[in-house]
Protein backbone atom coordinates (compact mmCIF):
# COMPACT_ATOMS: atom_id res chain seq x y z
CA UNK A 1 0.00 0.00 0.00
CA UNK A 2 1.70 3.48 -1.14
CA UNK A 3 1.90 6.51 1.06
CA UNK A 4 -1.00 8.49 -0.10
CA UNK A 5 -3.34 5.31 -0.13
CA UNK A 6 -2.65 4.79 3.49
CA UNK A 7 -2.91 8.20 4.21
CA UNK A 8 -6.65 8.92 3.38
CA UNK A 9 -7.74 5.70 5.13
CA UNK A 10 -6.00 6.94 8.03
CA UNK A 11 -8.14 10.25 7.51
CA UNK A 12 -11.18 7.48 7.59
CA UNK A 13 -10.10 5.10 9.89
CA UNK A 14 -8.96 6.69 13.21
CA UNK A 15 -5.88 5.20 15.23
CA UNK A 16 -8.26 3.15 17.05
CA UNK A 17 -8.78 1.18 14.28
CA UNK A 18 -12.72 2.40 13.72
CA UNK A 19 -14.73 4.31 11.97
CA UNK A 20 -18.07 6.26 12.10
CA UNK A 21 -19.08 7.35 8.37
CA UNK A 22 -22.43 9.89 8.00
CA UNK A 23 -23.64 8.62 4.89
CA UNK A 24 -25.87 11.96 2.95
CA UNK A 25 -26.36 10.15 -0.31
CA UNK A 26 -29.61 8.94 -0.07
CA UNK A 27 -31.38 11.76 -2.75
CA UNK A 28 -29.16 10.12 -5.59
CA UNK A 29 -31.92 7.33 -6.09
CA UNK A 30 -34.58 8.33 -3.81
CA UNK A 31 -34.93 11.78 -4.06
CA UNK A 32 -35.91 14.06 -1.55
CA UNK A 33 -35.28 12.68 1.73
CA UNK A 34 -37.20 13.20 5.17
CA UNK A 35 -35.32 15.61 7.16
CA UNK A 36 -32.27 15.30 4.34
CA UNK A 37 -34.18 18.13 2.64
CA UNK A 38 -31.18 20.79 3.68
CA UNK A 39 -28.44 18.21 3.81
CA UNK A 40 -25.70 20.63 5.43
CA UNK A 41 -28.18 21.86 8.00
CA UNK A 42 -29.05 18.36 8.51
CA UNK A 43 -25.17 17.49 9.40
CA UNK A 44 -24.01 20.67 10.78
CA UNK A 45 -24.66 19.50 14.44
CA UNK A 46 -23.39 16.12 13.67
CA UNK A 47 -20.41 16.47 12.52
CA UNK A 48 -18.22 16.59 15.71
CA UNK A 49 -19.37 13.12 16.51
CA UNK A 50 -18.64 11.05 12.56
CA UNK A 51 -15.17 10.86 10.92
CA UNK A 52 -16.28 11.34 7.46
CA UNK A 53 -19.19 12.02 5.33
CA UNK A 54 -20.72 9.61 2.37
CA UNK A 55 -22.07 12.12 -0.17
CA UNK A 56 -22.42 12.90 -4.38
CA UNK A 57 -20.71 15.73 -5.66
CA UNK A 58 -23.85 17.90 -6.11
CA UNK A 59 -24.46 18.11 -2.54
CA UNK A 60 -20.94 18.21 -1.50
CA UNK A 61 -20.58 20.92 -3.58
CA UNK A 62 -23.98 23.10 -3.23
CA UNK A 63 -24.06 22.16 0.58
CA UNK A 64 -21.41 21.36 2.39
CA UNK A 65 -18.83 24.30 3.55
CA UNK A 66 -15.28 23.03 1.99
CA UNK A 67 -13.60 25.04 4.92
CA UNK A 68 -13.34 22.72 7.64
CA UNK A 69 -15.36 19.68 6.24
CA UNK A 70 -14.62 15.98 7.51
CA UNK A 71 -12.86 13.58 5.14
CA UNK A 72 -14.71 13.15 1.97
CA UNK A 73 -15.79 9.57 0.89
CA UNK A 74 -17.50 10.29 -2.67
CA UNK A 75 -20.44 8.70 -4.18
CA UNK A 76 -19.30 7.86 -7.85
CA UNK A 77 -22.59 5.62 -8.68
CA UNK A 78 -26.01 5.80 -9.71
CA UNK A 79 -27.91 6.48 -12.43
CA UNK A 80 -30.81 4.56 -11.76
CA UNK A 81 -34.08 5.74 -9.26
CA UNK A 82 -36.63 4.41 -7.09
CA UNK A 83 -39.08 4.54 -9.87
CA UNK A 84 -37.07 3.48 -12.63
CA UNK A 85 -36.59 -0.11 -14.22
CA UNK A 86 -34.02 -1.96 -12.00
CA UNK A 87 -32.35 -0.08 -9.39
CA UNK A 88 -29.33 -2.31 -10.11
CA UNK A 89 -28.86 -0.71 -13.40
CA UNK A 90 -26.04 1.47 -12.04
CA UNK A 91 -23.11 3.05 -13.75
CA UNK A 92 -20.24 5.01 -12.35
CA UNK A 93 -21.55 9.01 -12.75
CA UNK A 94 -18.18 10.54 -11.86
CA UNK A 95 -14.54 10.92 -13.32
CA UNK A 96 -11.53 10.36 -11.54
CA UNK A 97 -10.45 13.96 -12.27
CA UNK A 98 -13.74 15.20 -10.18
CA UNK A 99 -12.92 12.69 -7.49
CA UNK A 100 -9.07 14.71 -7.51
CA UNK A 101 -10.88 18.07 -7.72
CA UNK A 102 -13.04 17.60 -5.53
CA UNK A 103 -10.00 16.42 -2.63
CA UNK A 104 -11.72 13.19 -1.91
CA UNK A 105 -10.58 10.88 0.92
CA UNK A 106 -11.77 8.00 -0.96
CA UNK A 107 -14.93 6.89 -3.19
CA UNK A 108 -17.50 4.64 -2.96
CA UNK A 109 -19.63 2.44 -4.95
CA UNK A 110 -22.93 0.13 -4.83
CA UNK A 111 -22.41 -3.69 -6.19
CA UNK A 112 -25.23 -5.80 -6.17
CA UNK A 113 -24.49 -9.62 -6.72
CA UNK A 114 -27.47 -12.07 -7.48
CA UNK A 115 -29.18 -9.01 -9.67
CA UNK A 116 -29.15 -8.66 -13.67
CA UNK A 117 -26.75 -6.30 -13.68
CA UNK A 118 -24.41 -7.54 -11.05
CA UNK A 119 -21.57 -8.35 -14.17
CA UNK A 120 -21.90 -4.70 -14.58
CA UNK A 121 -21.77 -3.32 -10.77
CA UNK A 122 -18.96 -5.62 -10.59
CA UNK A 123 -17.26 -4.24 -13.52
CA UNK A 124 -17.61 -0.83 -12.11
CA UNK A 125 -16.26 -1.86 -9.31
CA UNK A 126 -13.08 -3.35 -11.02
CA UNK A 127 -12.35 -0.38 -13.21
CA UNK A 128 -12.92 2.04 -10.18
CA UNK A 129 -10.24 0.50 -8.11
CA UNK A 130 -7.92 -0.02 -11.26
CA UNK A 131 -8.36 3.63 -12.01
CA UNK A 132 -8.27 4.81 -8.00
CA UNK A 133 -5.03 2.97 -7.17
CA UNK A 134 -2.95 5.18 -9.83
CA UNK A 135 -3.65 7.98 -7.77
CA UNK A 136 -3.86 6.85 -3.76
CA UNK A 137 -7.40 6.33 -3.14
CA UNK A 138 -9.40 4.13 -1.33
CA UNK A 139 -12.82 2.45 -2.89
CA UNK A 140 -15.44 1.64 -0.58
CA UNK A 141 -17.69 -1.17 -2.04
CA UNK A 142 -21.74 -0.93 -0.66
CA UNK A 143 -22.86 -4.63 -1.21
CA UNK A 144 -26.25 -3.34 -2.04
CA UNK A 145 -29.80 -5.05 -1.98
CA UNK A 146 -32.15 -3.00 -3.91
CA UNK A 147 -35.98 -4.14 -2.94
CA UNK A 148 -35.05 -7.11 -1.63
CA UNK A 149 -34.07 -6.92 1.57
CA UNK A 150 -34.46 -10.15 2.58
CA UNK A 151 -31.46 -10.67 1.27
CA UNK A 152 -29.97 -9.63 4.21
CA UNK A 153 -28.79 -12.83 5.41
CA UNK A 154 -25.00 -14.53 6.33
CA UNK A 155 -24.23 -16.40 3.86
CA UNK A 156 -25.05 -13.79 1.18
CA UNK A 157 -23.63 -10.77 2.80
CA UNK A 158 -20.48 -12.92 3.00
CA UNK A 159 -20.46 -14.17 -0.39
CA UNK A 160 -21.09 -10.05 -1.55
CA UNK A 161 -18.07 -8.98 0.77
CA UNK A 162 -15.51 -11.75 -0.19
CA UNK A 163 -16.23 -10.91 -3.90
CA UNK A 164 -15.71 -7.08 -3.44
CA UNK A 165 -12.50 -7.93 -2.02
CA UNK A 166 -11.46 -10.13 -4.03
CA UNK A 167 -11.78 -7.80 -6.80
CA UNK A 168 -9.46 -4.72 -4.72
CA UNK A 169 -12.31 -3.10 -2.62
CA UNK A 170 -9.94 -1.44 0.28
CA UNK A 171 -13.08 -1.22 2.78
CA UNK A 172 -16.77 -3.05 2.22
CA UNK A 173 -20.08 -1.64 3.34
CA UNK A 174 -22.32 -4.27 4.12
CA UNK A 175 -25.49 -5.33 6.02
CA UNK A 176 -25.84 -6.61 9.85
CA UNK A 177 -27.48 -9.21 10.66
CA UNK A 178 -28.49 -10.94 13.56
CA UNK A 179 -27.26 -14.80 12.97
CA UNK A 180 -23.40 -15.59 11.95
CA UNK A 181 -22.63 -12.00 11.29
CA UNK A 182 -18.97 -12.88 12.57
CA UNK A 183 -18.99 -15.67 9.91
CA UNK A 184 -19.08 -12.45 7.27
CA UNK A 185 -16.67 -10.38 9.09
CA UNK A 186 -14.25 -13.22 9.28
CA UNK A 187 -14.68 -14.34 5.58
CA UNK A 188 -13.67 -10.55 4.41
CA UNK A 189 -9.67 -9.73 3.96
CA UNK A 190 -10.81 -6.15 3.93
CA UNK A 191 -12.14 -3.98 6.91
CA UNK A 192 -16.09 -4.02 7.49
CA UNK A 193 -18.05 -1.31 7.96
CA UNK A 194 -21.89 -1.70 8.68
CA UNK A 195 -24.59 -0.08 7.12
CA UNK A 196 -28.11 0.61 8.74
CA UNK A 197 -30.87 -0.01 6.42
CA UNK A 198 -34.22 0.84 6.87
CA UNK A 199 -34.60 3.13 9.95
CA UNK A 200 -35.30 0.77 13.01
CA UNK A 201 -38.27 1.27 14.98
CA UNK A 202 -35.96 2.65 18.47
CA UNK A 203 -33.03 4.12 18.81
CA UNK A 204 -32.34 1.23 21.44
CA UNK A 205 -32.70 -0.99 18.63
CA UNK A 206 -30.06 0.90 16.58
CA UNK A 207 -27.57 0.94 19.37
CA UNK A 208 -28.30 -2.92 19.75
CA UNK A 209 -27.07 -4.21 16.71
CA UNK A 210 -24.21 -1.46 16.07
CA UNK A 211 -22.68 -3.11 19.42
CA UNK A 212 -23.15 -6.59 18.69
CA UNK A 213 -21.75 -5.86 14.99
CA UNK A 214 -19.07 -4.47 16.96
CA UNK A 215 -18.18 -7.11 18.85
CA UNK A 216 -18.35 -9.30 16.14
CA UNK A 217 -15.59 -8.12 14.43
CA UNK A 218 -17.08 -4.95 12.33
CA UNK A 219 -14.52 -1.81 12.34
CA UNK A 220 -17.19 1.19 12.30
CA UNK A 221 -20.41 2.28 10.53
CA UNK A 222 -22.11 3.95 7.92
CA UNK A 223 -25.17 5.19 9.40
CA UNK A 224 -27.34 7.79 7.70
CA UNK A 225 -31.43 7.27 8.12
CA UNK A 226 -31.00 6.24 11.79
CA UNK A 227 -29.06 8.70 12.97
CA UNK A 228 -30.50 12.20 11.14
CA UNK A 229 -34.32 10.81 11.23
CA UNK A 230 -33.75 10.22 15.13
CA UNK A 231 -35.97 12.49 17.19
CA UNK A 232 -32.79 13.15 18.58
CA UNK A 233 -29.84 12.97 15.93
CA UNK A 234 -27.30 14.98 17.71
CA UNK A 235 -27.87 12.16 20.76
CA UNK A 236 -27.59 9.38 18.74
CA UNK A 237 -24.96 10.44 16.82
CA UNK A 238 -22.51 10.82 20.46
CA UNK A 239 -24.47 7.17 21.59
CA UNK A 240 -22.74 5.84 18.52
CA UNK A 241 -19.89 7.37 18.54
CA UNK A 242 -19.67 6.22 22.15
CA UNK A 243 -20.15 2.59 21.19
CA UNK A 244 -17.18 2.96 18.02
CA UNK A 245 -14.79 4.74 19.85
CA UNK A 246 -15.29 4.23 23.48
CA UNK A 247 -16.14 0.98 23.55
CA UNK A 248 -19.50 2.00 25.44
CA UNK A 249 -22.19 -1.11 25.88
CA UNK A 250 -25.60 -0.30 24.84
CA UNK A 251 -26.62 0.90 28.43
CA UNK A 252 -23.71 3.41 28.50
CA UNK A 253 -24.72 4.56 25.20
CA UNK A 254 -28.03 5.15 26.18
CA UNK A 255 -27.51 6.87 29.03
CA UNK A 256 -25.35 9.30 27.03
CA UNK A 257 -28.06 9.37 24.64
CA UNK A 258 -30.61 10.68 27.44
CA UNK A 259 -28.01 13.02 28.78
CA UNK A 260 -27.39 14.95 25.21
CA UNK A 261 -31.11 14.71 24.88
CA UNK A 262 -31.88 16.46 28.02
CA UNK A 263 -29.42 19.50 27.35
Amino acid sequence: MDWGLKNRLSKLIQPDGHCFFMPIDHGYFQGPTSKLEKPGETVKPLMPYCDALFVTRGVLRSCIDAAGSKPIILRISGGTSMVGKDLANEIITTSIEEVIRLNASAVGLSVFIGSDYEKETLQNLADTVNKCENYGIPVMAVTAVGREMEKREARYLALCCRIAAELGAHVVKTYWCEKDFDKVVSGCPVPVVMAGGPKCETEKEVLEFVYDGMQKGAIGINLGRNVWQSPNPTAMARALQAIVHEKANVKKALDLYDEVKRK
